[in-house]
């Protein structure tokens, strides 16, 4: 496996004369906003992190203030630049790459200014109009890759045109722009045209995935005028220059991305060998691909990246096989909101847990459940009893069980996986990891909290960025845990995997 291809351009200039020169990747999640300055060593030389904030609307809306976003952007990248250039004065900062949450998506008119929240992709508002298309599911798939699911752009951009008057003005004066998220930032962050690269554009349900190109047929069959979407582009392209301030001297933004996409770009080139899981707000798990999944079913046909042909054609892609767990870390946060505790306390505690003991099981329907059910809606519930430990343990080992079932999934494609490449923030836990090389016996390898900024910084600049850092990543292997353990693991799964399938 080779990665995207890369023109060699030569290094001329000041990056000639020996000063130390790194990249500026920003990481825009549910959570925060993140700025990391990553050197040719793959090393974060600084990094900032400014939070933001959701908004929870009766009805289960789930939003963010766009301007607030944009804000928490610019103050964490200025933040993290000074950080770095107090240490290394004479830093060059060569390129800057932008990675977001996909299916998040913001209305805004043609100079920029939003007309809507910026809703999130766990948002599953519209669900009932959107399940009307129910007949079409089949063809979505086929030209998509995805389900007919909520948690994708189209049924939030139906809800904007009927809800939102600041949105339908725009449509009547002609200046109405509608796209995730991550082309906004585009637009905002450097001055200029709004443009989608295909990660993003992909959870649309609009994005034919073979043509690379917005799809005619899926824009008449939910009336969605194209002149309202964004161009499309490669995942590497000049985006244009960030400003991010007035005294800024421009970075040239060169690669733009889906948080879970530039995850396999981590450690280097993706390994179709290997099985990638990043466990943050959701869970996602990925096989990366050369080829088009023909019929993903039922998980999906996701685009990690596609790079610029000749003569500004769009060429080379890498695919993968993608499922999602809703409910990871929104799942401890609501157990931890419901039993008013807190999470960080608990983690720590389950290590004395033994392996064998016969916990509770719990359904986790945080956010509805994704692949391979894709139910919008799913109660979540305890079944047996057990202290407040147990009981978290149970909601950590769901999961953990929904994983399992997802990487079987994946198994149909390739040969056998041989590794499992975990990161984020609930990979910090040894129990979790454990828990998850006994249930899919195969080594479990933990590398570095930041793959997603380590991803999007080597798509931005492929030059600059070397091979892996050497340190081997922490590895866990299925026979830590003993026979008995994996054999009670495999007996609650089995029990577990039983329920979700009855509640159906």
């Amino acid at each position: 496996m080779t990665p995207l291809p890369v023109a060699e351009t030569p290094v001329t200039g000041p990056q000639a004369s020996g000063l130390r020169r790194a990249v500026l990747a920003l990481d825009q999640g549910s959570q925060s906003s993140r700025a990391c300055i990553i050197d040719q060593d793959r090393s974060v030389l600084a990094e900032a992190q400014v939070p933001i904030q959701t908004l929870r609307g009766a009805g289960g809306e789930i939003e963010h203030d766009a301007e607030e976003i944009i804000a928490s952007l610019r103050s964490a990248a200025t933040m993290a630049i000074a950080q770095a250039r107090r240490r290394e004065p004479g830093l060059l900062l060569t390129a800057a790459g932008l990675a977001t949450q996909r299916a998040t998506l913001v209305c805004f008119d043609r100079a920029g200014e939003a007309l809507s929240a910026a809703i999130s992709w766990q948002d599953r508002r519209n669900a009932a109009w959107l399940a009307s298309f129910g007949a079409h599911a089949e063809r979505v798939r086929a030209l998509t890759g995805l389900p007919l699911s909520p948690h994708y752009g189209v049924g939030k951009m139906h809800w904007c045109l009927q809800q939102l008057p600041a949105v339908q003005q725009a449509q009547r004066l002609g200046t109405l722009q509608i796209a995730p998220l991550s082309a906004w930032l585009v637009a905002r962050l450097t001055g200029g045209a709004a443009r989608v690269d295909p990660s993003n554009a992909s959870r649309t349900l609009l994005w034919d995935s073979s043509t690379y190109d917005w799809s005619a047929e899926l824009l008449a069959l939910f009336g969605i005028d194209p002149a309202w979407l964004p161009a499309c582009s490669a995942t590497r392209a000049d985006y244009g220059t960030l400003r991010l301030d007035a005294a800024d001297e421009g970075i040239a933004l060169r690669a733009v991305t889906g948080d879970q996409a530039a995850i396999p770009f981590a450690l280097g080139a993706p390994d179709s060998r290997a099985i990638y899981i990043n466990l943050g707000t959701g869970a996602f798990i990925q096989r990366p691909l050369t080829l088009r999944p023909a019929d993903p079913a039922p998980l999906l046909g996701s685009v990690l990246a596609l790079e610029q042909g000749t003569s500004g054609t769009l060429g080379t892609a890498w695919y993968c096989l993608e499922g999602s767990v809703n409910g990871a870390g929104s799942a401890i946060e609501a157990f931890a909101s419901q039993q008013r505790v807190d999470p960080a306390a608990l983690w720590p505690q389950l290590e004395q847990l033994p392996d064998t003991l016969p916990l509770p099981l719990y359904v986790n329907g945080i956010g509805g459940l994704g692949s391979p059910y894709w139910r919008a809606a799913q109660p979540s519930y305890f079944i047996g009893e057990g202290s407040l430990l147990e009981r978290f343990a149970a909601v950590v080992e769901s999961i953990v069980v929904l994983l399992a079932i997802n990487f079987d999934c994946m198994r149909r494609w390739g040969d056998e996986p041989a590794r499992v490449l975990v990161s984020g923030g609930l990979s910090r836990s040894d129990w979790l990891c454990r828990r998850l090389a006994a249930c899919l016996d195969v080594p479990v390898l933990r590398t570095a909290q930041e793959a997603t900024v380590l991803g999007v910084a080597a798509l931005a600049a492929p030059q600059l960025l070397g091979p892996a850092a050497s340190p081997s990543p922490q590895r866990f292997e299925p026979q830590r845990s003993s026979a008995a353990a994996r054999d009670a693991i495999t007996a609650r799964r089995v029990r577990l995997e039983q329920r979700l399938r009855d509640s159906a």
